[in-house]
């Protein structure tokens, strides 16, 4: 009896431990107050107290579905993480006057728009790893190829969702004292909040709002995804795609998701884009209502009426099942069967565009990596 009542205690101070973890740890983000709830109950996308997708969005969580995942995941793969740190270009901040757009990928779903004299950071993950407690799952690089500290004054940061993966903890503390406006999608901004950053540098926007920043027209747009960085605020906060318009130059990031017809109607509303950067990685048929496999990236990109496509959502961590070097190469065998322009940067490399050569070569199997 003794030993039972031991048990329970153990199990109850493992409860409470745990419960304790995630309301002190910063990193899991803020709550939504009442009075936020409120003003979500206003959008269309919000219902019985959550966010949801405008095509119903389901992945396979059968018991059958659930012992396939546990059994691929033990069994792992050699390729699902390069053999030695990949190799990265030797990013340069600043701004080229000779160029109206030019965008550097830094892996995984990061990346700096420099657009019409004005600098714009999507989803910064510049942490270890996707996680609140970074022991495991390291990025594949190794480090970055700049020190935070060397990128230049960004005029916004902007968030298509709260996933790890995509908003980090670590990276939004030193980044903050250099960032003018965080744009975010609804409710994203109380994990900001937690974190420092005052009310007037938040902006939170629904689908399909759109407003002007800093002479620049942007435009949130639906994705087909889910949100939540804890156990119990799972859709709490909106997920979303981001239109960007300049004088002269339209580009278009999809944030994460799976396929669905929001890509056409993104593409006859606000289309052609010069440039998409479009979710490509962290796949697998059993979850492809939430993103997208490769041929439908590219599928994804001609719906929007984009011209140069560059892959994002890979190159940095394993997230998934497949070999950490097939969402690229599926991408770039799509494209070459539809006649899309595809880009393949290295992490930090630079493109401008207008200019007549665009990276394309095969990085990722020029070294022991592969």
């Amino acid at each position: 009896m003794n030993m039972i009542i031991d048990l329970i205690l153990v199990i109850a101070g493992i409860i409470v431990l745990g419960y304790a973890v995630l309301k002190i740890h910063p990193a899991f983000g803020g709550k939504q107050s009442k009075e936020k709830k409120e003003l979500f109950a206003q959008s269309p996308q919000y219902l019985k107290g959550e966010f949801v997708n405008q095509t119903p969005t389901h992945w396979d969580t059968s018991f059958g579905s659930m012992l396939s995942m546990m059994r691929d995941f033990l069994k792992g793969n050699s390729e699902r993480r390069p053999r030695i740190p990949i190799p990265m270009a030797a990013y340069t901040p600043g701004i080229n006057q000779g160029s109206s757009v030019k965008v550097t990928w830094f892996g995984h779903s990061a990346f700096l728009l420099e657009i019409e004299g004005k600098t714009i950071l999507f989803d910064p993950m510049f942490g270890k790893a996707p996680t609140p407690f970074p022991v495991r799952n390291q990025r594949y690089s190794g480090k970055l190829p700049f020190a935070i500290d060397e990128l230049p004054v960004i005029d916004a940061v902007v968030l298509s969702h709260d996933h790890y993966d995509h908003l980090d903890y670590g990276s939004i503390m030193k980044l903050k004292g250099k960032v003018k406006q965080f744009i975010t999608p609804l409710g994203v901004g109380s994990h900001l909040g937690r974190w420092g950053i005052p009310e007037g540098k938040i902006s939170e926007h629904d689908w399909w709002s759109e407003f002007t920043f800093e002479g620049l027209k942007l435009a949130c747009t639906p994705a087909r995804h889910f949100s939540g960085r804890g156990l119990t605020d799972r859709n709490s906060t909106l997920w979303c795609s981001w239109v960007i318009i300049g004088p002269e130059s339209k580009v278009y990031f999809s944030g994460d998701g799976g396929y669905g017809p929001h890509f056409k109607e993104i593409g006859e509303k606000y289309g052609p884009f010069d440039l998409t950067l479009m979710e490509c990685g962290q796949y697998d048929a059993r979850w492809a209502a939430i993103h997208m496999l490769p041929e439908e990236t590219v599928q994804a990109h001609q719906d929007v009426k984009g011209k140069l496509l560059i892959p994002v959502h890979w190159g940095a961590f394993t997230l998934s099942l497949h070999a950490w070097h097939d969402p690229v190469e599926r991408a770039l065998q799509a494209a070459k069967e539809s006649g899309v322009v595809i880009a393949t940067p290295r992490i930090g490399e630079t493109i401008c565009l207008g200019e007549d050569q665009i990276p394309e070569t095969a990085w990722w199997k020029l070294t022991d990596s592969y």
